[in-house]
């Protein structure tokens, strides 16, 4: 376990905690890791929300399947991230998404009902801390949602994109920036088709609104200037 406290380290659930308490803690809610191949569902739409976990390693993806078999991405989990929190919390008798491995990664989980009933040691300062992180943690996912709702909703693919494009930078404080999925991905991320997805990005790059190679993105005009650009496209 020791190896992987500097990842541990990076997420919201473990702040203000130090390692010697993290690790009594852990210990005592019987944590698990697990080494998951890229392809694997870590965690299964439509199973019962007893575990949710930390990435520590690689990226996962949040996928929804729909009765016709099809499958939309609604998200993505990236190194050090918490993920199904909410999920695990919210009452449901199943799972309303599948946690999947886009790329090798070690997870470790944690039984939900473990982390809020406490640990053996009454007055545990570092659980009354982790469940206080865990409460901050899942009100900052709620604020993605609505972050995700604002991109989602927008009239246009170009609108979409550019609101998506305009968070990436504001979350890497900076113009250039990487973002966690390929086209197909993004697509469904965005709830477009991808061949004209392709296109209005091709488009954006001819108009000098932005230039990219793969999921490597810069943006090249302010966000005033792209207000005026979506009210009076060229």
């Amino acid at each position: 376990m020791k190896e992987y406290l500097p990842l541990m380290r990076r997420n919201l659930l473990f702040d203000r905690i130090d390692e010697e308490d993290l690790i009594k803690t852990l210990t005592c809610l019987n944590m698990q890791i697990m080494q998951c191949e890229k392809g694997k569902v870590i965690l299964h739409q439509g199973d019962t929300p007893r575990y949710f976990g930390v990435l520590l390693t690689g990226r996962i993806h949040i996928a929804v399947d729909d009765t016709n078999g099809s499958r939309t991405l609604i998200g993505s989990v990236e190194e050090g991230d918490l993920f199904a929190e909410t999920c695990a919390y919210a009452g449901e008798d199943t799972l309303p998404a599948s946690f999947i491995a886009a790329q090798d990664c070690v997870v470790f989980l944690l039984d939900h009902m473990r982390v809020i009933t406490g640990c053996r040691s009454n007055g545990c300062l570092a659980h009354s801390l982790l469940v206080t992180n865990l409460m901050r943690s899942i009100a900052r996912k709620n604020l993605a949602l609505a972050q995700k709702l604002g991109i989602v909703t927008q009239r246009t693919t170009r609108d979409k994109l550019m609101n998506y494009l305009y968070l990436q930078r504001k979350q890497a404080g900076a113009s250039r920036f990487t973002i966690p999925y390929d086209r197909q991905a993004l697509a469904d991320y965005l709830g477009v088709d991808r061949s004209a997805m392709s296109a209005e990005l091709s488009r954006m790059k001819k108009d000098g609104l932005i230039n990219f190679k793969r999921n490597e993105f810069e943006i090249l005009t302010s966000a005033q200037d792209m207000q005026i650009t979506q009210k009076h496209p060229s």
